[in-house]
């Protein structure tokens, strides 16, 4: 079989190098170029050494990316930057799935609104689709351009959408409260993720403006016939990997637990990556891979539906879901390149 050629454009990150330990696997690909503007010409293991003898690739810009004989490129960039890469291969033959958050959200006005930015390449929100497999596979299938989802995102979205969809709850009143791991700030050494601020701590921050919240209500609202309202609170966690999401919803009437069981079962019906979970689970539960492990359960005494989620954020927070698009966008088994099992401990 022909390799499918990628190019990854940014590599200096943890999602660049997440993302190359997974497609270095992958069976049916083949790694054409790995960009950093600020390292090309360096080996690619100089910058990330556990590649050592595995990938010594050597980085190039990424204008050499254009007139390559692509089929897939990963823009793994920060947010702001992204959509220059969008705008200057807007007319080459090659598909792209972007990491950042530039084309998640419905339109540029609320980009602007919630990231601070203006937008400089609006035209690709018409043809942009949102990457969450499990729920958009047959529009992820032909798109030229995916929004990869957020971390935080994927663990709220994922456990609320069955719920959502069959209108079972007060819209109104869904409480998420998410932590994550330090690895979710990015590689770059900012004073919020120093070893003395993070070891032996624990804090919330982004509270009512965490430019996630606007993502998953949008997402939601797509599933809903009504508008959701949700608060969304961050926390960072003392750890290298991993997000815990604990959500808090009320249904409309009484409902049994068995009944919520059955409902996410058929929902998440061969679903490859999403394992629901008799007993809470723990984020070394899906330490690098690309699962999501769901448990939900109800409190008669409160009448609230009480659901957890962990992922690992750099997979299927990150790099393992976008591997997950690129296999659909190719029509390969979408567990392809992915059948990582869990590190533990």
């Amino acid at each position: 079989m022909k390799l499918k050629k990628v190019g990854i454009v940014g590599a200096s990150g943890y999602t660049g190098s997440e993302l190359t330990r997974i497609l270095a696997q992958h069976p049916q690909v083949e790694i054409c170029a790995i960009t950093s503007e600020s390292h090309s010409g360096k080996a690619f293991s100089d910058l990330h050494p556990f590649f050592r003898g595995i990938v010594d690739q050597q980085l190039t810009t990424a204008d050499e990316i254009s007139g390559m004989e692509l089929d897939l490129v990963f823009l793994a960039l920060p947010h702001g930057v992204s959509m220059e890469y969008v705008q200057k291969f807007d007319h080459e033959s090659f598909r792209i799935i972007d990491l950042s958050g530039d084309y998640r959200l419905n339109d540029p006005d609320t980009y602007e609104q919630w990231y601070g930015k203006k937008h400089s390449f609006t035209k690709a929100f018409e043809v942009a689709v949102y990457g969450l497999p499990e729920l958009f596979a047959n529009q992820i299938k032909n798109a030229r351009l995916v929004a990869n989802p957020g971390c935080f995102p994927t663990s709220a979205i994922l456990p609320l959408a069955p719920l959502v969809s069959a209108g079972l709850i007060d819209s109104k009143r869904i409480i998420i409260d998410s932590k994550s791991a330090v690895s979710g700030a990015g590689i770059q050494p900012k004073e919020t993720n120093l070893f003395s601020n993070v070891n032996d701590n624990f804090k919330a921050y982004g509270l009512k403006n965490h430019r996630h919240t606007i993502e998953i209500k949008q997402i939601l609202d797509r599933f809903s016939d009504e508008e959701n309202s949700l608060q969304f609170t961050p926390h960072l966690l003392p750890v290298d990997r991993g997000i815990l999401s604990t959500i808090y919803v009320q249904p409309k009437s009484y409902i049994e637990l068995a009944t919520l069981k059955q409902i996410y079962k058929s929902f998440y019906d061969e679903k490859p990556f999403v394992r629901l979970c008799e007993n809470p689970p723990a984020i070394k539960d899906v330490r690098a891979s690309n699962y999501c492990d769901m448990y939900v359960d109800y409190d008669p005494l409160t009448n609230n539906i009480i659901l957890i989620s962990v992922i690992d954020n750099l997979v299927k927070g990150a790099a393992g879901q976008a591997v997950q698009n690129m296999n659909i966008m190719f029509g390969f088994d979408e567990r392809q390149g992915l059948f990582h099992i869990p590190i533990h401990p």
